[in-house]
């Protein structure tokens, strides 16, 4: 997978262009709302939602396995603390962090690794902090595409696996926190070969206990 992305973020640069989710914009308020300050970003790619939170006043840290998606994001916000690394490896984290907002990233692992992912990031949240993650639903019109290598997860293009999370399996990888907000979302993407289409994401967003 890592290789995939590396290739890509080398081919297309900017994929999806400088605007961030609008999932990133409603993390934001959420986290303004409840005080937060410091931010992580896991897999935070050429930083286009990094740099949003930033914007708003965040204290931000991205983390991104590909190395160009680094470069990118650095020389685009440079007050961005960016650490080029794995998600799945101990996160950075000096003292915990008010809030964690992934996007698309969790659905990219198999059932060991997204356990393990979620496991460092709750590590490096404190009590009270907020997860808001955003992941691939099975109601999206690429469920099923592809060879199937685990249970609702598809190997739709060579080296890059998708998992496709139902409300309940979502729910389900956020056991034992509180469930502040969660629900079902389109998010229309304009890039590549692909041209315009819309995704049918889940996103929730949940508070450390």
């Amino acid at each position: 997978m890592e290789s995939f992305w590396e290739e890509r973020y080398r081919a297309e640069g900017k994929i999806w262009g400088d605007a961030p989710s609008p999932t990133a914009l409603h993390a934001i308020r959420l986290f303004q709302k409840a005080g937060f300050r410091r931010v992580l970003v896991p897999g935070s790619g050429y930083g286009r939602n990094a740099a949003a939170f930033a914007r708003a006043g965040f204290d931000v840290t991205g983390v991104e396995y590909s190395g160009t998606a680094v470069r990118i994001a650095r020389g685009t916000s440079p007050s961005i603390r960016y650490c080029h690394g794995s998600v799945l490896d101990p996160l950075p984290a000096d003292q915990p962090y008010d809030g964690i907002y992934c996007f698309n990233v969790l659905h990219l692992f198999r059932a060991g690794d997204r356990d393990r992912f979620l496991r460092n990031c709750r590590e490096v949240t404190r009590t009270g902090g907020g997860m808001f993650f955003v992941v691939f639903s099975e109601q999206d019109k690429s469920f099923g595409q592809g060879r199937e290598t685990e249970k609702d997860t598809f190997e739709s293009r060579p080296g890059r696996e998708v998992h496709y999370f139902t409300r309940d399996g979502l729910l389900a990888a956020f056991a034992g926190t509180d469930i502040l907000s969660e629900g079902l979302v389109g998010e229309e993407e304009d890039h590549g070969d692909e041209g315009r289409h819309t995704h049918l994401l889940r996103y929730v967003c949940a508070r450390k206990r």
